[in-house]
């Protein structure tokens, strides 16, 4: 874990941050780490190629140990959650997995992503009837003592003490959760000061990190951890919502979902506190100097089509997950168009 912002510094710093931190998550002789190393190297063509040969010496070490103690009937110390996930992919095996793959379907994203299909739901998939729920300390939350090997960097950004965790089963580029003031045990639910937090830190990383971005899930937004964080990623890519073809970029084509482009923290604050009062919930991602925020329907009360595993930040930005790749090759603008026109929140 680095605690100096140095990995902010460029594209290259982060990226060196990045990989040293999966080499070092694979010397660890449990199955969360290898998992989550082996997620994110795949989501990577280059980061595949270079960890590849380490990832499956890794993987026929953890199943011959495994093997024995299922066996033997030995003490098996990793939760359920990584279990299954690991007894997936020994199923599977480990040469038939194959790296992240990317497709345009009109203006929209599509990515074959088989790991992810792996990971738990968690509250993501849950029905809600509110943005807001009180913090569980006996849920799952970053601060339990197993996360603390999944964090990247922790330390100081611009007077608030900040964590970044790398996503386990990642979906866009350098993917990685910001937790700030983890210890508070805030909810997911955004306050004035943590939006202005967000909204000048990618002001700030946008300085030496071309292509940075913060996504949020209110809770009932497609959150899967209701202890508030955000998403942090940099890629060399436009996410369909900022294409210039549509009416809130000054375009002529309509977005199928409610979407606007906010350019001034205090008044992008007045509409995500309009939502707040009225219930509404929402996806935010935050760009350097503006941000879309979109208004949508709570998760649970539309139904998602079969090649959706879920509704959050990058579905409603325009990008698709799937695991399946006929279901890759398949899926037509229209399709995804009809899903965002589903989640339209009803204002």
């Amino acid at each position: 874990m680095s605690t100096s912002d140095d990995i902010f510094a460029s594209p290259e710093s982060l990226r060196h941050a990045f990989e040293e931190g999966l080499g070092r998550l694979l010397e660890r002789d449990t199955l969360g780490p290898f998992i989550l190393a082996t997620a994110n190297a795949s989501f990577d063509p280059d980061l595949w190629s270079t960890l590849r040969p380490a990832l499956e010496k890794r993987f026929r070490e953890l199943s011959a140990d495994y093997r024995l103690r299922l066996k033997g009937g030995g003490t098996i110390k990793d939760g359920d959650e990584d279990l299954t996930v690991f007894l997936k992919l020994a199923f599977l095996g480990f040469n038939a997995l194959e790296p992240t793959r990317f497709r345009k379907a009109g203006p929209w994203e599509v990515q074959f992503n088989p790991l992810r299909a792996f990971r738990p739901q968690r509250m993501s998939a849950q029905a809600v009837d509110s943005i807001r729920k009180p913090f569980n300390p006996d849920g799952f939350h970053f601060n339990k003592p197993f996360m603390e090997k999944e964090i990247l960097w922790e330390g100081n950004l611009d007077g608030t003490e900040a964590a970044l965790y790398y996503n386990k089963y990642p979906f866009v580029a350098r993917h990685g959760l910001l937790v700030p003031e983890r210890h508070q045990h805030y909810p997911q639910f955004l306050t004035r000061r943590l939006h202005q937090f967000a909204w000048e830190q990618t002001a700030r990383l946008g300085k030496t990190l071309p292509g940075v971005g913060l996504g949020y899930n209110a809770y009932g937004a497609g959150a899967s951890v209701n202890h508030l964080h955000l998403q942090l990623f940099v890629s060399n890519t436009r996410l369909p919502v900022a294409e210039p073809r549509f009416l809130h970029n000054g375009g002529d084509e309509p977005y199928p979902a409610h979407c606007l482009l906010l350019d001034d923290e205090a008044k992008s604050w007045d509409e995500i506190d309009g939502l707040h009062r009225s219930g509404t919930a929402y996806n935010l991602i935050y760009l350097p100097g503006r941000a879309y925020l979109l208004p949508r329907r709570t998760q649970g009360s539309f139904t998602l089509p079969e090649w959706c595993g879920t509704c959050a930040w990058y579905e409603m930005a325009g990008g698709m997950v799937t695991s399946n790749r006929e279901l890759f090759d398949a899926l037509t603008s229209s399709d995804i168009s009809g899903l965002l026109q589903g989640a339209k929140a009803r204002l």
